[in-house]
């Protein structure tokens, strides 16, 4: 009887262990690889997942049969690449470490990560008593199973992940209503002007830091950012150094793409001296964690907002221009950059913009044009380029201006100003010539510097191609907000 039992026994453990190794022979994949997905078209694109240690994973893809093997580490860790065809689908993927496992409705396409703080993650719903300005229309016209929606969930940790959770949705009312409007009129553009399908992933989080996005060891050059030891540090959820990229970039990091779009800056608004390095050190940090060469990156130049609204009492207002101005330093420092200026499309009194079409288009205009190589338009806004002073008057130049410079209002500016050696700024009258701007004041006979726009509200009112003029200076000195007139 003892030995029959213990036989029992040795049957059942086996039985057991069997339906245990059974139950995680499946492959187990991070959410962005799931039904529903886009992968993008024509290069080779990264799977990773889960497996049983030391097996065998086979993938093989449904759009040409063809299959590929890899061998889960002892950890069961595994990540290979496979060969992606034009844009098409919908397809299927398997895969098989014992128990088969298949992905289906997959898109190839066009592939993009959207990122930042709250004016990117603001959905086309709006927030409260913020609304998305024609949103409602577009969202019931926004049925499109060739666009496809990946929202992260916000997450904020000290330790870097390796998974996200949200899932992919097809466009449809029920779903754009949700999904970031930025994002969203982003990729219904490129669907329309390109005829393929559109990933689109929103990894953002309102309020946002640019610091909370970055590694700690990128942030060494910056030492006023503050490195969270342990969870207890985490003093803001959204704005402590590290946070973000460990819990919603990190576990995206070499899923195979096409570009990143970024809106953010609002949080960094009175750290501006330290935006250009540090922007630039997070778009090169990006890509070097990527491993996908220098990816195109194109970014919104923050709104133009009253930031006395926010500023704590008694304390100096800060001027947003300055942050601006950073942020336009960087699309010259960085290759395959490109920045979309709102210099017209802000709210005095809403930080949160609800002409977010024009946002998401604009980005859009500069991944067809200098991405995809579409010809006959412009993607790019009017930039200063020098001032030659000619008695009491300054002519302004400008790069990207092929056409004539125009005004929104006929062939003059209203957001002028002009200094003397006193740095003392006076609205000037400036009119234009062509593709130059010339500006004079009675009150400065002798000018010596110039500036557009740059102030914490204004409406812009220059134009090239229908693309608004930044805010820009022509000087080096500091000046706070500007009094109202």
């Amino acid at each position: 009887m003892k030995s029959s039992g213990i036989k029992t026994s040795t049957v059942l453990a086996s039985f057991l262990l069997a339906a245990c190794l059974s139950m995680h022979a499946e492959v187990k994949l991070p959410a962005i690889f799931s039904d529903g997905m886009v992968m993008q078209q024509q290069t080779n694109a990264n799977l990773w997942g889960m497996a049983t240690p030391n097996k065998k994973v086979t993938v093989t893809t449904g759009w040409n049969g063809k299959q590929y093997a890899v061998t889960a580490d002892k950890n069961g860790s595994w990540k290979l690449s496979v060969s992606t065809p034009e844009a098409g689908g919908p397809y299927t993927i398997t895969f098989d470490d014992g128990t088969p496992k298949t992905l289906n409705n997959i898109l190839i396409g066009e592939l993009w990560l959207c990122s930042g703080q709250s004016n990117m993650e603001m959905p086309m719903k709006g927030f409260k008593n913020q609304p998305v300005e024609n949103a409602n229309m577009d969202i019931l016209r926004s049925k499109n199973p060739h666009i496809r929606l990946f929202t992260v969930k916000r997450t904020s940790t000290i330790t870097p992940q390796n998974d996200v959770v949200g899932s992919w949705k097809e466009a449809a009312p029920v779903s754009v209503r949700d999904f970031s409007a930025t994002a969203y009129y982003f990729g219904r553009l490129v669907n329309e002007i390109l005829e393929v399908p559109v990933g689109l992933i929103v990894a953002a989080w309102g309020g946002s830091a640019c610091e909370a996005w970055m590694t700690a060891d990128w942030l060494k050059a910056f030492p006023d950012a503050k490195i969270p030891q342990s969870e207890a540090d985490i003093k803001s959820k959204n704005r402590t150094p590290t946070v973000l990229y460990n819990g919603m970039l990190h576990p995206l990091i070499g899923m195979t793409m096409k570009g990143v779009i970024w809106y953010q800056g609002e949080d960094n608004w009175n750290r501006a001296h330290t935006y250009s390095d540090m922007f630039t050190t997070l778009i090169n940090g990006w890509r070097a964690e990527w491993k996908q060469g220098d990816f195109p990156f194109y970014y919104c130049q923050i709104a133009p907002y009253d930031y006395s609204i926010i500023t704590e009492k008694g304390k100096e207002v800060i001027n947003s221009a300055y942050l601006r101005e950073a942020q336009a330093q960087v699309e010259h420092r960085v290759s395959n950059s490109g920045m979309a200026v709102l210099l017209d499309a802000g709210m005095e009194k809403g930080i949160h913009p609800a002409k977010k079409q024009i946002a998401g288009e604009r980005l859009a205009l500069l991944a067809l044009t200098k991405t995809y190589g579409v010809e006959g338009v412009n993607g790019e806004s009017p930039y200063y380029k020098s001032i030659e002073i000619k008695n009491d008057t300054i002519v302004v130049s400008f790069e990207r201006a092929n056409m004539w410079i125009s005004g929104k209002n006929c062939f003059e500016s209203k957001n002028f100003r002009i200094a003397g050696e006193d740095k003392i700024f006076y609205p000037a009258k400036a009119w234009i010539e062509r593709s130059k701007i010339l500006v004079k004041s009675d009150k400065v006979p002798h000018p010596v510097a110039v500036r557009y726009g740059f102030e914490n509200y204004v409406e812009g009112d220059v134009y090239c191609d229908g693309l608004p003029l930044g805010s820009f200076r022509s000087d080096d000195w500091y000046i706070p907000e500007y009094k109202k007139d």
